[in-house]
């Protein structure tokens, strides 16, 4: 049985536990559960993710109730089963995704799956970040995937709907030590629409730019702003940046008394901190990408180690996988051992 204690961390060390313990077979028990939390515990989206990783692999659980601060987790065979999850909140979908896409990777056949929760929430990537960042950059190491957007949910009442689907794959292992040049921004633009007269999307988008070509980044910048029927009022903004060899991207989202050009100049203002630095990719993608470097191997450039790096990082040594952060003057590189 492998111990984990999750005091210093979050739902991303459950996630990667939930993740890798399906892949590999290895049982595990995981104690103070988002310990470093001022709400520690299982909330909607994080029993969600256990629920759901233990239904394909048809897993025996202890602990998975609304607070538990412990769950042990016994694996049994993967299994590829179509089926629908509902957070019943305005938890995030993308999170949901997050733990279930690496688990694909077993599959010898189609996959499909649906999730109904949040889709544009804070502390998670937004509907768009994982369609147009994640999966591009993953498509060009072998993953086939995609996601399909049915309803937008925006905090506090969710009611979003988006579908994931996989076709047997095999990915090859990442080499993503050098960015390249920069290529192009991608705007991503989108509110409610009872946001709409007030031009809540556009604006965003617009202010968006305007900061961009303020930076004297003389690239091309395609916009797409787009108003949706929701369940809440709300609004999100991604920035896209495609480079060379690889694509980061930023997002933020709009709430109540929160102005649209500030959204933007949110989303802009990480982007300039990314592109100061060498990283090949962004840092919600730096997390994302370890447990893949885990499966197929690979190495990456990532723009800091943080809190979040570090403890990911001991979830997975804790299975077996040996990967290291090797610096090399300004660079710090993700790569399997």
């Amino acid at each position: 049985m492998i111990e984990i204690d999750g005091r210093k961390g979050g739902g991303q060390m459950l996630r990667t536990a939930l993740t890798l313990s399906a892949v590999t077979g290895e049982n595990f028990e995981l104690e103070n559960i988002r310990g470093s939390r001022s709400n520690p515990g299982l909330k909607n989206q994080h029993l969600e993710c256990v629920k759901t990783a233990g239904r394909l692999c048809d897993a025996k659980l202890e602990g998975d109730q609304k607070g538990s601060e412990r769950i042990v987790f016994k694996p049994g065979n993967i299994r590829n089963e179509s089926f629908t999850s509902n957070i019943g909140t305005a938890g995030s979908i993308t999170l949901l995704f997050d733990t279930v896409l690496p688990v694909t990777t077993q599959f010898s056949d189609s996959f499909r799956f649906t999730a109904k929760g949040g889709t544009d929430v804070k502390w998670s990537p937004t509907f768009n970040y994982f369609k147009h960042v994640k999966l591009p950059l993953l498509r060009k190491h072998g993953l086939v995937a995609d996601i399909e957007l049915g309803e937008t949910g925006y905090y506090p009442k969710g009611g979003g709907k988006a579908v994931l689907t996989t076709e047997e794959y095999s990915m090859s292992s990442p080499d993503l030590k050098e960015r390249g040049e920069l290529e192009r921004f991608e705007i991503y633009s989108k509110a409610s629409k009872d946001l709409e007269s007030q031009g809540v999307a556009g604006r965003q988008a617009d202010e968006a730019a305007k900061l961009l070509k303020n930076n004297h980044l003389s690239v091309p910048i395609d916009k797409n702003i787009v108003y949706e029927d929701a369940k809440s009022t709300g609004s999100s903004l991604l920035v896209k940046a495609v480079y060379e060899n690889s694509v980061a991207g930023f997002d933020a989202v709009g709430e109540k008394g929160k102005r649209s050009e500030d959204v933007a100049r949110e989303a802009v203002e990480e982007f300039k901190s990314f592109h100061e630095t060498d990283a090949a990719v962004d840092l919600y993608m730096a997390d994302q990408l370890m447990i893949f470097l885990a499966l197929v191997g690979g190495k990456v450039s990532i723009p800091e180690v943080t809190e979040h790096v570090q403890t990911n990082l001991e979830v997975i040594r804790s299975f077996g996988f040996d990967l290291e952060i090797e610096k090399t003057g300004k660079k710090n590189v993700l790569k399997k051992v």
